[in-house]
């Protein structure tokens, strides 16, 4: 078992040093390179509240494995709070099946005690009246938060309140971690109470089968206690989760959102081709082992709520596999597929992307600039029932054996040969360079 830090303070700049690492480290693994009727809802949930009555202080301040630091933007005010309950996992009444539209109802129940970060205007009157709830995704061993580092100007710009939710087990209470790279200072598989015991050796989590309701009981509470946004409102309340947390996004879209009707909306950030199982108690989700699953869920399409999904050209095609679960746009679903764009990229990497050796360049794609525009997209769509733009697929040249597409993606459309794309030579490669005949 891993020791515990000796003092209870800890120095940020190896904390950021060690988040930029997590972050490379999951690009790493994944890729090996780099409506609704627009009535905006607002109902009081039913159903039990986390109570979020008690403030987090002391010890390092808040941490969170974010590339760059958590500084606080102007106008803003950061606060953290303890989330506690009682929660419950779930079991499935029946086969779950590809089509998403699963049955599962409440098993067994647990008190946890976890945390959530909120980042609000400091005037309530800026604030925009949407809320996003990131799911923190926990692949790099710690606690991240990629969707915010993603959207944070246009979180800012617009007055949305962010709340981070410690939803799954591995980001309280330590465990494995998918893969690792240097930089990680000790900081992988702790956890938050060992990272810093002082502010957090109060929490406790009950496992990630109970992270579903967790995650519920916190948005009904930020529905419910005025308290939590400074007196701001809530108007829409968005569900955000990026990778491995857009996959826990699937399983809870699919069978937990159709008994709650708990969120607005829907951000789904570069899923796989995969849900988050549903483990027993004390367990945690193995989110490696779900990508080699036979099940391989689309998002059900018998909900009214609405669903932008983005995917990174990277995402399409390899391990996340995310062109075998592709499905139609209709009145409550688009699917944006980004080409040239990598899971993990520089912007999202930061420093890390100057020094780090993948054997090719960390790719520069400006993918969270469609991101940003995804995320107004969704909000107008919730409040003005006005969808987004129709997004053309990426064309592909492979075919889909055993389930997984063989082949990355390409510029021309299939069948047929190679189209001459380019009529001059690039002034930008995003990321590895190509082969590909250029005029002299």
């Amino acid at each position: 078992m891993l020791a515990p830090p000796a003092s209870k303070t800890i120095d940020h700049a190896p904390v950021r040093a060690a988040a930029r690492a997590l972050l490379l480290a999951v690009g790493i693994a994944l890729l090996g390179s780099g409506c609704g009727d627009g009535e905006v809802a607002g109902t009081t949930p039913t159903g039990p509240s986390a109570d979020v009555s008690e403030r987090l202080v002391g010890g390092a301040g808040i941490f969170i494995g974010s590339p760059d630091g958590f500084s606080t933007p102007a106008g803003y005010v950061d606060a953290e709070y303890v989330a506690a309950g009682i929660a419950t996992d779930y079991a499935p009444t029946a086969p779950l099946t590809d089509d998403g539209q699963w049955s599962l109802a409440p098993s067994t129940s647990a008190p946890y005690r976890t945390r959530i970060i909120v980042r609000r205007p400091v005037d309530p009157n800026r604030a925009s009246g949407t809320v996003i709830a990131e799911w923190h995704n926990v692949s790099g061993g710690v606690d991240a938060n990629p969707d915010y580092f993603t959207l944070q100007e246009e979180i800012v710009r617009r007055g949305h309140i962010w709340i981070g939710v410690s939803a799954q087990l591995i980001g309280v209470e330590g465990g494995p971690v998918l893969v690792t790279v240097p930089g990680g200072n000790g900081l992988p598989g702790l956890g938050l109470k060992r990272i810093d015991p002082e502010r957090y050796g109060s929490l406790a989590h009950p496992g990630d089968g109970y992270s579903f309701d967790i995650y519920t009981q916190v948005a009904r509470a930020v529905r419910t206690d005025r308290r939590l946004l400074g007196g701001a409102p809530v108007e829409v309340l968005l569900a955000a989760g990026e990778s491995q947390s857009a996959i826990a996004l699937t399983t809870y879209f699919n069978g937990i959102q159709p008994q709650t009707n708990i969120f607005d909306g829907f951000f789904v950030h570069s899923r796989g081709a995969s849900s988050l199982p549903l483990v027993a108690p004390g367990e945690y989700a193995d989110i490696a082992g779900s990508l080699g699953r036979s099940l391989r869920p689309i998002l059900r399409e018998d909900l009214d709520v609405p669903v932008l999904q983005i995917q990174a050209e990277g995402d399409v095609t390899g391990v996340l596999s995310s062109a075998s679960v592709r499905q139609d746009d209709r009145n409550s679903f688009r699917l944006w597929e980004v080409a040239g764009t990598a899971h993990a990229d520089a912007h999202l990497v930061g420093d890390l992307a100057d020094v780090v050796d993948c054997g090719t360049p960390v790719n520069d794609g400006p993918f969270h600039l469609v991101a940003k525009a995804a995320l107004n997209s969704l909000d107008t769509w919730v409040r003005e029932g006005a969808p987004p733009a129709i997004a053309p697929r990426l064309a592909l040249d492979c075919e889909v054996v055993g389930g997984r597409w063989s082949a990355y993606a390409n510029i021309h459309p299939c069948p047929g040969p190679p189209v001459q794309a380019m009529t001059s030579k690039p002034t930008c490669i995003l990321g590895s360079p190509i082969s590909i005949a250029t005029p002299n």
